[in-house]
């Protein structure tokens, strides 16, 4: 059967990904080694994402700054395992002007008296700025984000997924006590839960990273795992207890309520570009990419058929006022993306490059429509039906249309998740799902105690613990790689 996108994701899961990338015109490899362009249709979907995000954390009391791209040599060293963790994938600036050389080309001269670190995250660096902003408690907490840039030098890089550069947010929080930071810790990840769950259609697994996968200098990371179509997870956003570690490093203080001063508690957070490489392997098919209604840059697409030039007149004119009429209606409170594609290009190449982007819905208007006043319609998560109806029908159905598509994509990334995780209990059944090659990957949920044997252990089969999952299997068992019991399960898996 004939596919837009070749090979397909049973032929190769990483070379029909990459072909996605190229057909749905997302990205492209740039001039430096691991970075990307970010086309406009990937920068739109980022748009999206970002403003409902945005919304979701200043409804709950955050607030947006921007702080420096380069930080100090200095501000790292202050955490040790921060510093320790980031060291190998930090670019680093030493020389601050050109000068041209006896033979012509440019060198680098004028060199730093200290050298700087183009961020690969900004912990050390912010929290000099929230060690002055924080004085007596009545500043806290101080809730800010940051829409950013980073850097973190990436050997095989794969786009969206690991990139050199890429774009993110990231939240540093100070709080008062312990408590108030877990909490706030625990509310972020809930937070992204709630939003890839909503707003992406995407299913994932939440929980706590073991003590070698935790973020370099934190007490505590949370996150969330999502499974691609090919069994792989894929973590789709962490929130990381700091403890007093960073407050420490940085003399973060406050003046609490008797007048005696302690050490802040802090936070860090984040989610990335990389979710949209998870919606491409979610929920793309052998024809491109589909779309999450609520992400996508155009929602539905209007595409004249004009066969006559004698008809595109009032064809073009039908077009215009089903735009107009679509354009007024809302879904989540934002008027419907909708866009006519005038291009002088055939209606069957128009057809594929919308499906092949992943709009949610194309609507085809030629003659016949015209005439009987109807809309021929085709959703992307079934392109093979078109559906003709009455033009006033699909408008009173179109919110409906796209609120099932969302729903229909969340379900389907749920049930595959449920597929393919399986719970085992020996080491026989582990190696056996590990060392098979098959097409498809599972997650395989197991007893775990946390110890660096396990680590050892498992990187035979190129498997990583994921995570321990908050929602635990209430039953005792034995640790498959230590020979201890333990009532903690972990989920395993391999990943990107």
């Amino acid at each position: 059967m004939k596919t837009a996108i070749n090979p397909t994701r049973r032929e190769n899961f990483s070379e029909w990904y990459q072909q996605v990338i190229i057909q749905a015109e997302l990205a492209e490899n740039s001039p430096v080694r691991g970075c990307m362009v970010i086309r406009p249709w990937a920068y739109g979907i980022w748009e999206n994402m970002q403003r409902e995000l945005d919304q979701r954390l200043k409804d709950s009391g955050h607030e947006n700054a921007y702080f420096p791209l380069l930080i100090p040599l200095s501000f790292l060293q202050k955490e040790a395992e921060h510093v320790d963790g980031f060291a190998k994938e930090c670019a680093v600036v030493t020389h601050h002007r050109l000068e041209q050389a006896l033979d012509g080309k440019l060198v680098p001269a004028g060199q730093l008296d200290e050298p700087l670190i183009i961020r690969p995250t900004s912990e050390t660096l912010i929290g000099a700025s929230l060690s002055r902003w924080v004085q007596s408690y009545r500043d806290l907490p101080l809730l800010i984000n940051q829409w950013a840039n980073v850097l973190r030098w990436e050997m095989r890089p794969r786009l969206f997924l690991r990139t050199s550069e890429f774009l993110w947010q990231e939240g540093h929080t100070v709080h008062a006590t312990s408590d108030e930071a877990m909490k706030e810790t625990i509310n972020i990840v809930d937070t992204y839960e709630n939003f890839v769950i909503d707003y992406l259609s995407l299913s994932v697994t939440k929980g706590i990273k073991c003590s070698w996968e935790r973020f370099p200098g934190a007490v505590d990371t949370y996150t969330i795992e999502a499974m691609m179509q090919d069994g792989k997870a894929l973590q789709a956003g962490t929130s990381h207890f700091l403890g007093q570690n960073f407050a420490k490093a940085s003399d973060i203080h406050f003046i609490n309520k008797k007048g005696i001063k302690e050490l802040a508690w802090t936070t860090s957070w984040g989610v990335s570009t990389r979710l949209i490489g998870a919606m491409i392997m979610t929920h793309g098919d052998d024809n491109g990419m589909m779309l999450p209604p609520l992400v996508a840059p155009i929602q539905v697409i209007i595409v004249p058929i004009i066969h006559s030039e004698q008809d595109a007149d009032d064809i073009y004119a039908f077009c215009d006022k089903l735009r107009k009429q679509i354009s007024r209606k809302k879904l989540k409170g934002q008027n419907i993306r909708v866009k006519i594609d005038k291009r002088d290009v055939n209606g069957g190449e128009k057809k594929w490059y919308h499906i092949k982007r992943g709009v949610p819905i194309r609507i085809e208007i030629g003659k016949k429509e015209l005439e009987q006043d109807l809309v021929s319609y085709s959703c992307r998560n079934n392109v093979k039906e078109i559906i003709k109806i009455d033009t006033s029908v699909f408008l009173k159905s179109l919110i409906k249309i796209l609120q099932s598509i969302q729903v229909n994509m969340f379900n389907n990334a749920k049930n595959r998740m449920l597929e393919n995780t399986i719970t085992v209990t020996t080491i026989e059944e582990f190696r056996q799902i590990f060392k098979e090659k098959n097409a498809i990957n599972k997650f395989v949920l197991a007893p775990f105690v946390d110890d660096e044997r396990v680590k050892e252990a498992i990187s035979e089969y190129s498997v990583s613990v994921r995570c321990i999952p908050f929602v635990q299997p209430k039953t005792e068992a034995t640790c498959l790689f230590t020979g201890k019991h333990t009532k903690t399960w972990a989920l395993y898996a391999k990943s990107y």
